[in-house]
């Protein structure tokens, strides 16, 4: 997304638009975006993944992350790309919609989402002015920045950036400032509240062909799957997991590939957003399709 220092009005668009109109107007100035059920729920753009059969809920035990060849659901779909919004994988979605959402993250924002008078009131005393959006119950505060996402940083208050997706509910008004140290560290502070583990990281014992003649092979599959991960732009579980069973699949058999090897993928992935837990499940899905 081009920064502003707000979101810009649409001189052009009619007085009530659909929701598709609203979709490519914000895709025009940057957000990338999808449509919404009646209710805030992603659709699901294919038949595997209607009603979130696929698991990609985070509190449904999935069997791995979606695997679509196509435009799917949630905030990995989110997208700028007209042909997309427009094209037929998503045509009954918006005939469908209840609402737009958009990804933040992905047009390089974070909303603090508060949902309550006194979050309300905690934000006005504790972060700095910029665009707000009131919505339901609360407003939403957008900054120019993106950051990790996390629920419920505080009562009543939500940091969603990267890999979540907030409904369009207007412009709102204020100048858009930038991400403020303060709404950083609230996610710092959720972090360390937690009783984190480490990532485990399960390396394949061996016992198949070795297709390695020499280390370099190995060293340059395993930097390309590095830059295929850094490297992506949106549906990161996607490109996360088919990296993880490329890799597997071409390296994983022989019992060449090294914990410090592994973990050099876990750590791009990270670095990407994804959680400790997110790569975890990954891996072990992407040796279970393999059947290691």
């Amino acid at each position: 997304m081009t920064h502003t220092t707000d979101f810009p009005r649409d001189p052009h668009q009619p007085a009530l638009p659909t929701h598709l109109d609203t979709a490519l107007w914000l895709a025009g100035i940057g957000l990338p975006v999808l449509p919404l059920r009646e209710g805030k729920e992603p659709f699901g753009n294919c038949r595997a993944c209607t009603r979130s059969a696929c698991g990609d809920r985070p509190h449904m035990k999935a069997a791995g992350p979606c695997q679509c060849p196509a435009p799917c659901h949630a905030w990995g779909a989110a997208t700028t790309d007209p042909n997309v919004l427009t094209g037929p994988a998503w045509a009954r979605s918006w005939r469908q919609a209840g609402a737009v959402a958009y990804h933040p993250g992905g047009a390089g924002l974070t909303v603090v989402d508060l949902d309550d008078d006194a979050a309300v009131t905690w934000a006005r005393e504790n972060l700095p002015a910029t665009t707000v959006v009131p919505t339901t119950r609360g407003e939403h505060w957008i900054y120019r920045g993106a950051m990790q996402s996390t629920n419920a940083v505080r009562p009543g208050v939500d940091v969603k950036s990267t890999m979540a997706y907030v409904r369009w509910r207007g412009p709102g008004a204020g100048t858009m400032a930038a991400l403020p140290d303060a709404v950083r560290a609230l996610v710092v502070k959720k972090s360390v509240s937690r009783q984190t583990r480490p990532a485990v990281v399960s390396v394949p014992a061996g016992g198949g062909p070795c297709p390695h003649r020499s280390p370099v092979y190995l060293e340059r599959g395993l930097a390309m799957a590095e830059l295929r991960i850094t490297g992506a732009r949106e549906a990161i579980h996607r490109t996360v997991y088919r990296t993880f069973l490329a890799v597997l699949s071409a390296h994983g058999r022989c019992g060449c590939m090294t914990k410090a090897h592994t973990e050099r993928l876990f750590t791009a992935a990270q670095a990407k957003g994804e959680s400790a837990r997110h790569c975890e499940d990954a891996w072990s899905n992407a040796r279970t399709a393999l059947g290691m």
